[in-house]
């Protein structure tokens, strides 16, 4: 029997997410990242306690680049990268192509500006430079707006400050060695843990990164 995924490799493995087997290299390169898995999936559990030499460099080159990310973040715009970056990795485009780093770029630089413009005392809602990108941020602002209510100015500077910091990443990648065109999307996955049932902006809770 082949792979559902690849098509090519001997499926080995009985994906818990996808409900069909799939062979040990798709498990490996796209858990997490394509592939949504249970945290009670075993292979998950066992890759997690023993994973390999090459899996834990990666994860050490993630964080890095993550930290960067964050770097001379405050509290609450920690957060709110937290809450822009778990949206970006369980966005599902309407057009079912692939989110790409260029969407990320277009849809945050559309609304950073927005909310610069904002915090300045003028409503104004930005155009994403593409369809795909205008398509992320309509889908986006809600989520950041209900999320500031009550917060004001200052919290439309620190959502600014954090959309500038995500245009950034997704348009240069830095650290992303062979950057594809999903890398920055990528990245995000790998290192941004869910929790489904977790507010959306907790009071005090600093962003969770997978930590090698």
């Amino acid at each position: 029997m082949t792979c559902a995924l690849c098509g090519q490799g001997r499926a080995r493995r009985a994906c818990p997410a996808l409900r069909h087997d799939i062979c040990a290299a798709c498990c490996g390169t796209k858990r997490l990242v394509e592939i949504q898995c249970p945290a009670d999936c075993g292979y998950l559990s066992a890759a997690r306690e023993h994973p390999p030499a090459a899996a834990i460099r990666q994860q050490r080159r993630d964080l890095g680049t993550a930290m960067q990310l964050v770097r001379d973040f405050n509290q609450r715009q920690s957060r709110i990268f937290f809450l822009a970056a778990t949206f970006i990795v369980q966005y599902q485009p309407p057009e079912l192509h692939p989110l790409v780093d260029d969407d990320v770029a277009e849809a945050a630089a559309a609304l950073a500006s927005t909310f610069e413009t904002s915090a300045r005392g003028v409503i104004y809602e930005h155009p994403a430079a593409t369809a795909a990108g205008g398509r992320l941020a309509a889908a986006w602002r809600p989520l950041l707006t209900e999320a500031g209510k009550g917060g004001g100015t200052p919290f439309e500077r620190d959502t600014a400050v954090v959309l500038r910091r995500i245009e950034a990443g997704a348009r240069h990648r830095q650290g992303l060695g062979d950057a594809g065109p999903r890398a920055f999307v990528e990245l995000l996955g790998r290192v941004i843990r869910r929790d489904d049932d977790a507010d959306p902006l907790p009071p005090a809770e600093p962003p969770r990164l997978i930590v090698p």
